[in-house]
């Protein structure tokens, strides 16, 4: 059986023993607050309880490293309508120790593309484009700098009302330890 279907499978009887009751929230986070956090799986469980969090308290945006990268990309907008749209009156970015990120080199990257199918000419094609692939996935050196820079980048942003504080923190995925690297009081 395939991974789709392990999954289909299950969640027919998930939804016919009534497993979702337990979910059941609004669509307002309880805490008033969302985060953006990293991909990672180990932060998939981990970051919730460490920061004491249950079903329906944020609003949380999850990309490669937390990282926001354009100002009018997918994330800020996400950010803005949670802040404009669902009440979060706080925002959170949260990195992590022993990000993937941190070792993403383009060129690698690339090659395993490569051997995936994708053509030299698709590279061509996207340079020819204006599209710096060799700057697009590149990874960052500091976790912390990198995080600092996301909250600088969405406390300028000329859309966020000035009052809304923008917090950055690096989990340990090991332990769950927050170290605080910008407190946006």
């Amino acid at each position: 059986m395939s991974l789709l279907q392990d999954i289909l499978v299950y969640n027919d009887d998930f939804v016919k023993e009534h497993k979702y009751e337990k979910f059941i929230t609004g669509k307002f986070p309880n805490k008033k607050m969302v985060i953006v956090t990293c991909m990672d799986t180990r932060l998939l469980e981990l970051l919730p309880q460490a920061l004491n969090l249950s079903n329906g308290d944020v609003k949380i945006i999850k990309n490669a490293g937390a990282v926001v990268v354009h100002p009018f990309g997918s994330i800020m907008r996400s950010i803005l309508v949670a802040v404009y749209e669902l009440q979060a009156d706080e925002v959170l970015v949260i990195g992590h120790h022993d990000c993937g990120m941190s070792a993403l080199h383009s060129g690698s990257m690339m090659e395993k593309m490569k051997k995936r199918g994708i053509s030299d000419e698709t590279f061509a094609t996207l340079q020819h484009s204006g599209i710096n692939l060799e700057k697009w996935l590149t990874g960052f050196d500091s976790v912390s700098e990198s995080v600092a820079h996301s909250v600088d980048m969405i406390k300028k942003h000329p859309l966020l009302p000035s009052d809304v504080p923008v917090h950055g923190l690096v989990i340990d995925p090991k332990t769950g330890k927050l170290d605080l690297v910008v407190e946006g009081y």
